[in-house]
């Protein structure tokens, strides 16, 4: 693919695990908001075009692989203006069911991947002067589910590398956000992990997660709810921290901030299938 030249104003953006879901709609969405848009996949094809994104191969657990696309996007376009972390995988299981080896392998995606991509990012978005880095996080970066531990562990790393990212660069004229999504209607559980090494004493446990995952994923919000808060965090002229796309998202942080803890605790075993 040959250099094009950017339309006057057109701002370029990067959207990392852009093949389906999430990705794929905040890319859209931020082509109709007026920016060329590369996204990653592990899988894209040479040259492949993907309702309008331009789709680049990338692995965002392998270092070079990530300084490669960066590379292509400048060679093609000069600059990038946001970039949109969304690359990721989830794991529902219990702690005890997961080999180090697959917590390990959990976090390079979901959290070593973002600074990966976040790292190499940095010094072109210093020298333009300017930049919007945003991190698909999830309300489990700050509501702790059962059976989902390792995936909670990498959403709350996520939120605190944010955060702190925000707070260094402001001064660059680059500014750091996160996505909370609830549950979206994705194939996130579909292509999830599965614990490597099963216990038979959580199966239970476990297999009313999976219930509870599948049916908040059927009745979840649209990924266009999501994409849209995407493009607010690209687009606002003062940003915020924390963008929780839908109302189901909003009113949980709510109650994690203002309900009794012992009162909130139990009725979100409850609600997770997990009660005591």
């Amino acid at each position: 693919m040959a250099k094009s030249k950017l339309r006057a104003g057109e701002k370029v953006a990067l959207v990392t695990g852009a093949s389906g879901g999430i990705g794929l709609a905040a890319g859209i969405a931020l082509i109709r908001a007026g920016y060329r848009v590369f996204g990653t996949s592990r899988h894209a094809a040479p040259n492949e075009l993907r309702q309008g994104i331009h789709m680049l191969r990338c692995d965002v657990t392998d270092d070079e692989s990530v300084k490669q696309v960066i590379n292509d996007v400048i060679r093609l376009a000069g600059r990038i203006d946001v970039l949109v972390n969304n690359a990721g995988r989830s794991l529902i299981g219990a702690a005890e069911e997961s080999s180090l080896g697959q917590a390990q392998s959990l976090f390079d995606i979901n959290l070593f991947g973002i600074i990966r991509t976040t790292s190499e990012v940095l010094p072109i978005m210093r020298k333009q002067g300017h930049g919007r880095i945003i991190n698909i996080s999830s309300v489990a970066g700050f509501l702790p589910g059962p059976y989902t531990a390792l995936y909670n562990a990498t959403k709350h790393a996520v939120e605190g590398y944010s955060e702190s990212l925000d707070h260094e660069l402001r001064t660059f004229g680059i500014r750091v956000s996160l996505v909370e999504p609830v549950f979206t209607r994705t194939a996130l559980e579909e292509n999830g992990d599965k614990p490597d090494r099963t216990l038979s004493v959580y199966y239970r446990g476990r297999a009313a997660m999976n219930a509870t995952w599948r049916n908040g994923i059927a009745a979840g919000d649209p990924v266009e709810a999501v994409a849209d808060k995407v493009v607010l965090a690209a687009t606002e002229q003062q940003p915020s921290i924390r963008y929780t796309p839908g109302k189901v998202a909003g009113r949980l942080r709510l109650m994690r901030r203002f309900v009794p803890e012992k009162m909130f605790e139990k009725s979100f075993r409850k609600q997770m299938g997990v009660a005591d």
